[in-house]
């Protein structure tokens, strides 16, 4: 996942890194039709850089609601749907776009991050003949520009705020 983005994201909290890492499942919200937002329930990893997800590269909404308009959220809320306890909540805005040079094959590139997180893929993969239409798959790259996460994971108290600095000839500024 090379590239250069218009926001850098060391800036993206250490408690939210921990967050994703551990989340089997994050809510991918998408602006739909008419602007209305649509949330999807995927597996999140985190590439150090951005958010990767990967969706059915065949007849998926998600897919199409992104190309036409890249803003997205992504909420890791479920405390039962992470490898570890933690406390925290967060939820992070950015920009995302579709990776699906080959829907064969692009998708192998998350595969070292889906295994660290959940090694039953692999089960999934010796089946990769029998299932064909799971295997193809886009990859839903984000790049976090906004950031709300409460530590003790209680919502109905202020969250903290972190934004990506933006790029400006070679120079951050907020």
């Amino acid at each position: 996942m090379s590239g250069t983005s218009e926001y850098p994201t060391g800036w993206l909290p250490t408690p939210v890194v921990e967050l994703l890492d551990a989340a089997l499942v994050a809510d991918l919200t998408v602006v739909g039709r008419g602007g209305r937002p649509i949330t999807h329930p995927l597996i999140p990893f985190w590439d150090g850089e951005r958010i990767l997800m990967t969706s059915s590269a065949l007849f998926s909404k998600k897919v199409e609601h992104i190309k036409r308009d890249p803003r997205v959220a992504v909420a890791v809320v479920d405390r039962d749907g992470l490898t570890r306890p933690l406390h925290g909540r967060a939820t992070i805005q950015g920009i995302a776009r579709i990776v699906e040079d080959d829907p064969h094959v692009t998708w192998e590139r998350v595969l070292p991050l889906w295994r660290a997180k959940e090694p039953v893929i692999d089960r999934f993969l010796r089946m990769r003949f029998a299932v064909p239409l799971f295997f193809e798959r886009a990859i839903i790259e984000v790049t976090p520009t906004h950031c709300l996460w409460w530590a003790d994971g209680d919502p109905s108290r202020e969250p903290t705020e972190a934004r990506a600095p933006r790029l400006k000839r070679g120079r951050a500024h907020v």
